[in-house]
């Protein structure tokens, strides 16, 4: 098998690989993931389009590894005619991209037609990523979406389109995939079903009505009113029946020790609801004139709407009339409760034979029919979302995983850039999202570059984000805790931001230079200024001293004074003339080497500020992108450096424009002190004699 001919770039001290083409896309299965730039990265947190990334997130583990990217690869291979495409950043998915030398490609280019005829643009040749941004919509424009569920607004002929509002109507749907309530097969045949079962009892009841219906159109009435008093009437008899078997037992039978007790008794008397219907007594009938009170208005329904009509007028009803009347509706109650599709009997018999009589039912099943013959189409529409996201971004991603060629190449941010910070006259472009300070510092400080965590707040939104911003050029000097700067996201909002954590390392080697001599003058000023503070408490206690020795001075003894101490001021004299003589030794020195000055002084520069440019040249030299990002949730898979000349890239100082102009005088500039220059050039001597002093010991030793 032959070997790939892969290309590399070096970028940040890393050999990183070169995408041109479908070919390289092809190969990316087969390069070794240690020479990937990045590994896995979380699916939120950057400025990747967060559902492409959750597409491409196949297990849902909230994580993009490398699987995932060779998934989504493969994925574009299999569907478009050219997956080198991908890497142009295209605005678009053109239709004739879509393969259609396979039956899956040829799928997918009639579910994009779908999907732009559900957009209102079925002519078009390009989807777009507002045409897919909610693909659930899709459907609620396809009346036929290959889901097997039809609703009224599927069909243009008004008798399919009242016989669904029918079934919706006695038997319910279900809601087709554009959420539309619908009927499908199953559904439509339990439904022409019930139709036909109705029209077989209501047959029936026209052939057998006089037996059927004792009533007439009534029999429906007097089957709920018998069936209301029904039970209360059997139990009635029963206790009749067993008061003539046993008399002893009537006073419990007839309910006579019964007691309401003392309370109000309620209007439709339903305390008594429980006792007999009527006084029991051996072979008593049921009279509407003495009746259980709560009772009564359901027995004179049932005597309205059963006895009268089947029995005739009768004053009473005992227990052979009871019986021959149950006899009567029997057959009736068994009917109706045999009824066949009762479902849609409220639609009526009519409307009934109307449906059975035409092919509406065919009709109807040969929609849904047509409906599903685009089912392969209509389940490719999520690929059509995902087609068109990984044809629009996942260049972006491969830049950003596989290589890091947009972040090095500078002609584009990184995903992970969050946006731009402005503070202390610099603009700092290396700014990534934090969840958790304490716990992304613990990592981002291995680094070793300058970082300062900002709060950001949006005042007119309510927005607030943490960033970690990296200063990359310029010094520390006026950086400090509770800083306000500017930050501006990706999509160009502002945020006010307020510095709350540093990680101190080198920015600069401008800055290690001079660290030595800032560090001196700020020495030299704690120096004063403790001397000053201490001189003026000197002078304090002497003002009160004097004070106290003046308002004493009749009661001291003037004998009693010390003398000076002229041993004292004898070494105080031999101390200076030594500290003069010295002086005076490596002026000599320094004066006397003549044309070689300057080099003394070279040397002293590099005695004072080469060290610490050396230290800092190599810290910087390390400074690393991996633990910034790795404290951000990604798995960086190389040494991703930011070296001198990259990170000036990053952080950008504050410059006057070419062409401009400035007037350098200062009206209210403050008058510099010229102390600090001399004791800086007295420094500078003295240090360049000593050196020199040295050196020429050396020399004539080795002569």
């Amino acid at each position: 098998m032959p070997v790939h001919p892969w290309q590399f770039f070096v970028a940040g001290g890393v050999n990183q690989v070169r995408l041109r083409s479908t070919e390289d896309l092809r190969a990316l299965r087969d390069l070794d993931p240690t020479l990937w730039v990045a590994i896995s990265c979380p699916v939120g947190g950057h400025a990747m389009d967060p559902r492409t990334m959750a597409l491409v997130d196949a297990d849902h583990d909230g994580r993009v590894r490398v699987p995932d990217i060779l998934a989504a690869v493969d994925f574009l291979l299999r569907t478009v005619q050219d997956a080198g495409d991908v890497l142009q950043d295209p605005k678009a998915l053109p239709l004739a991209a879509i393969r259609d030398d396979t039956p899956a490609g040829k799928t997918l280019r009639a579910a994009a037609r779908l999907v732009l005829g559900a957009r209102g643009k079925p002519d078009a040749a390009e989807l777009v990523l507002a045409d897919v941004a909610d693909i659930e919509s899709v459907f609620a424009n396809l009346p036929i979406n290959g889901d097997g569920v039809v609703h009224a607004g599927a069909t243009a002929d008004d008798a399919l389109k009242a016989a669904i509002a029918d079934i919706l109507a006695t038997l319910g749907g279900q809601p087709d995939r554009g959420g539309e309530p619908g009927v499908n097969a199953a559904t439509v045949d339990a439904f022409f079903a019930a139709c036909a079962e109705f029209a077989a009892w209501t047959a029936r009841a026209q052939g057998e009505r006089a037996t059927l219906f004792p009533a007439g159109d009534g029999t429906d009435a007097a089957l709920v009113a018998t069936g209301a008093v029904a039970a209360k009437i059997d139990d009635f008899f029963a206790r009749c029946r067993l008061a003539a078997f046993d008399s002893r037992r009537l006073a419990g039978l007839d309910g006579t020790n019964f007691e309401p007790g003392a309370g109000q008794v309620d209007r439709d008397c339903g305390t008594f609801a429980e006792q007999p219907l009527a006084r029991v007594v051996p072979g008593a009938a049921i009279a509407l004139s003495a009746i259980n009170p709560a009772w009564a208005d359901r027995l004179a329904a049932f005597w309205t709407a059963a006895v009268e009509p089947l029995l005739g007028p009768t004053p009473s009803l005992g227990a052979a009339e009871w019986a021959r009347l149950q006899a009567i509706l029997a057959p009736a109650a068994a009917f109706q409760a045999a009824r066949g599709g009762g479902a849609v009997a409220g639609l009526g018999a009519e409307r009934v034979q109307a449906l059975l009589a035409g092919d509406v039912h065919a009709r109807l099943l040969a929609l849904i029919a047509a409906d599903e013959a685009h089912r392969s189409e209509a389940e490719a529409v999520g690929q059509v979302e995902q087609l068109v996201r990984y044809y629009l971004h996942l260049g972006c991603l491969l830049r950003n995983y596989v290589n890091f060629a947009g972040f090095y190449g500078r002609t584009e941010k990184a995903i992970f850039q969050a946006g731009t910070a402005y503070f202390d006259q610099r603009r700092c472009d290396l700014v990534l999202r934090v969840e958790d300070v304490g716990r992304h510092a613990a990592m981002a400080g291995l680094a070793g570059a300058y970082l300062a965590y900002m709060e950001c707040v949006r005042k007119s939104d309510g927005r607030q984000l943490t960033v970690c911003v990296a200063v990359t050029d310029g010094d520390s000097d006026n950086l400090m805790v509770g800083r306000n700067g500017l930050f501006y996201d990706r999509e160009g909002r502002d945020y006010d931001a307020r510095i709350t954590k540093i990680v101190d390392n080198p920015i600069s080697l401008r800055q290690a230079f001079w660290s030595p001599y800032k560090k001196f003058i700020r020495m030299v000023e704690d120096l004063v200024a403790k001397r000053a503070a201490a001189a003026d408490s000197e002078s304090e206690a002497m003002v009160g001293s004097a004070a106290a020795a003046t308002a004493s001075a009749d009661k001291t003894d003037p004998a009693a004074a010390k003398p000076i101490d002229v041993g004292t001021v004898a070494a105080i004299g031999v101390a200076v003339g030594g500290i003069t003589a010295a002086i005076g030794a490596l002026l000599s020195a320094f004066f006397g080497l003549g044309m070689w000055m300057p080099i003394g002084v070279l040397g002293l520069v590099l005695l004072i500020s080469g060290p610490s440019v050396v230290i800092a040249a190599l810290k910087l030299r390390r400074r690393n992108l991996g633990p910034i990002l790795d404290a951000d949730g990604w798995a960086v898979n190389a040494q991703a450096r930011i070296n001198i000349p990259f990170g000036r890239s990053l952080t950008a100082l504050a410059a006057l424009p070419p062409g401009s102009t400035c007037d350098p005088y200062d009206p209210f500039a403050q008058r510099r002190a010229r102390w600090p220059y001399v004791v800086a050039f007295c420094l500078v001597a003295l240090a360049a004699a000593f050196t020199t002093l040295v050196l020429t010991q050396h020399v004539d030793f080795l002569l």
